[in-house]
C-alpha cells in the first residue's frame, strides 16, 4: 500500500475510506472544506492536524484521493493556487468522487502539465462496504497508474480496471440508475404486495431474494427507519442527473431511468438528506404512510 496518502474530501465515504486505509498503517493527511469536519476524524483516527488547503495536503504525499460531493466540489477543491493541481510533482491522483466523465476530462490534462496522473475510480458500495474492505471500486486510467495505485485501492475492497480516462465515472453513473430504477421499483412492489393481501416479511423476502443489495436496507423498507443514511437521496439525485446528461449526449433511450429520477424527486423535496429507501414513503401501506 502507498504509504503516504492525501485524502481530499471527509464525508461520510472519504471518512470510511481514511479509516480503512489508516487501519491498514498508511500515513495519512486530511482536507476537507470544512476544517472542523477533518479535525474530528484526524482526532478519531490519531492523525495530525488536517491540512489547511488541498495544496498542503498534496504537498507530502505519494497517492492523492479525492472524495467529494459533486463537480463542483472537484472542481474547487482541484483549481487555484492553493488547489491540489497546484500540488501536482508525478503523484497518482485517484478521483473517487461520483462526478461524472467532464470533470475527468478536464482535470486529466491540467495534471498530466504537472508530471501527474489521474485516475477516475468511484466506488460501489456503501461506507460500510469500504470499511469492511467489501466495496467495488471502478477505475478509469493507464494501465501504468493504475498499477501504481492498485496496493491502496485494493485495501478498499475489489478493483476493477474497467477501460481508458474517464470509463469509471461512465460505469459509476449506470451503476447508480440501476440503483435508482432498483430501489424505486421494490418500494412500489413491497407496497402493492402488502395491498394485495401479502405479508410484509414475506414480500421483503421474495424481492431480497431477487436483489440482494436490498438486504443493506431491510429496515428502512420494513420499518421507515432510514438513519443513518447510507446514501442520501439527494445525492442519488444528483447522480440520476449525471447520468441523463450521459445518455442523452450519446443517444440512449433511458425512459426509466427519466421516469426513476422524476419519482424520486417527489421524495427529495421532503425527505433530501434520508436514505433512498425512503421512497417508500410516497407509497400507500396498510398501517398508513411510512413518510
Amino acid at each position: 500500500m502507498n504509504s503516504r496518502v492525501a485524502i481530499l474530501g471527509t464525508g461520510r465515504m472519504g471518512s470510511a475510506i481514511a479509516e480503512r486505509l489508516a487501519a491498514g498503517g498508511a500515513e495519512l493527511t486530511l482536507w476537507n472544506r470544512t476544517t472542523d469536519r477533518a479535525s474530528k476524524l484526524a482526532e478519531r483516527l490519531g492523525l495530525g492536524a488536517p491540512a489547511a488547503t488541498p495544496l498542503e495536503a498534496v504537498a507530502g504525499a505519494d497517492l492523492v484521493i479525492s472524495s467529494l460531493t459533486g463537480p463542483e466540489a472537484v472542481r474547487s477543491a482541484y483549481a487555484g493556487s492553493r488547489g491540489a493541481i497546484a500540488g501536482g510533482r508525478g503523484q497518482v491522483f485517484v478521483e473517487m468522487s461520483t462526478a461524472g466523465p467532464e470533470v475527468v476530462a478536464e482535470l486529466t490534462p491540467l495534471l498530466a502539465a504537472r508530471g501527474s496522473t489521474l485516475l477516475d475510480a468511484p466506488i460501489m458500495g456503501a461506507p460500510t462496504a469500504v470499511l469492511r474492505g467489501e466495496a467495488a471500486v471502478l477505475v478509469g486510467g493507464d494501465a501504468a497508474g493504475v498499477e501504481a495505485a492498485l496496493p491502496t485501492l485494493a485495501r478498499l475492497g475489489d478493483v476493477r480496471h474497467v477501460g481508458p480516462s474517464g470509463s469509471g465515472a461512465r460505469l459509476k453513473l449506470a451503476a447508480n440508475s440501476m440503483l435508482g430504477v432498483i430501489t424505486l421499483a421494490a418500494a412500489e412492489l413491497q407496497s402493492a404486495g402488502e395491498a394485495a393481501g401479502l405479508g410484509s416479511e414475506d414480500v421483503f423476502w421474495v424481492l431480497a431474494r431477487l436483489c440482494p443489495a436490498l438486504n443493506a436496507r431491510r429496515d428502512g423498507y420494513l420499518r421507515s427507519a432510514q438513519m443513518p443514511t447510507l446514501f442520501a437521496v439527494r445525492d442519488l439525485m444528483k447522480d440520476l442527473d449525471l447520468a441523463l446528461a450521459l445518455f442523452h449526449a450519446s443517444g440512449s433511450s433511458t425512459p426509466l431511468v427519466a421516469v426513476t429520477r422524476e419519482l424520486i424527486n417527489e421524495v427529495a423535496s421532503a425527505a433530501a438528506d434520508l436514505d433512498i429507501s425512503a421512497v417508500t414513503g410516497r407509497y400507500p401501506r396498510p398501517g398508513g404512510n411510512l413518510a
